[in-house]
């Protein structure tokens, strides 16, 4: 099955087709249909079987355009948020949406001028978007849905206070995915949450 087949906006499929990605992988072809429906979703995949096109795709196709902050994702470590907001600007380089990384390690700046020109997707670590909660400078009253990606290793992180911090902010009705190599029974959990 290609990717045309699933449902995705047209420029979402351009952009799918510039990054060179021609077949869905499994994860894509389970996934994608239940995003697009707006059900929630837990997925365990390993690293490189293409599960942030799994969630992007279709979080992009419900998008459809540049408005306010409405999808959070959060990731374990830096290098993470930067892939899958670089992910995710590739996939929408024909549309108006808009992506930012927040993480730490790194200063304010050029993520403070980010956030004040509007972005659609916040990719981020759970110690940075905490801090940005705390001055305001990030609200998650729009957030209409939420990626937990690598759940496992941000447990292994230590993350689960800060995640049940930001699960508190968010609005209750919104649209959930979890991401996570193994499944662990914190994980199923952070779920039940």
């Amino acid at each position: 099955m290609a990717f045309k087949a699933l449902n995705l906006s047209a420029n979402v499929l351009r952009g799918v087709q510039a990054a060179g990605y021609t077949d869905p992988t499994p994860i894509q072809l389970r996934a994608i249909p239940v995003v697009l429906g707006g059900g929630d979703l837990i997925a365990s995949a390993q690293t490189g079987t293409g599960k942030t096109a799994a969630f992007a795709l279709p979080v992009l196709t419900r998008l459809g355009q540049h408005g306010r902050a409405r999808v959070l994702v959060l990731e374990p470590t830096r290098e993470l948020a930067a892939q899958v907001e670089t992910a995710f600007r590739d996939f929408a380089r024909f549309t108006d949406i808009r992506t930012v990384a927040v993480f730490g390690g790194v200063g304010y700046g050029a993520q403070r001028s980010d956030l004040k020109r509007g972005v659609d997707i916040i990719v981020a670590t759970p110690g940075r978007l905490v801090d940005y909660l705390k001055t305001g400078e990030i609200s998650l009253r729009d957030i209409t849905i939420l990626i937990l990606d690598e759940v496992d290793r941000m447990l292994d992180m230590g993350f689960l206070p800060q995640i049940e911090d930001v699960l508190k902010k968010l609005p209750r009705d919104r649209q959930t995915m979890l991401f996570s190599a193994t499944m662990p029974s914190s994980i199923v959990k952070i779920a039940q949450n």
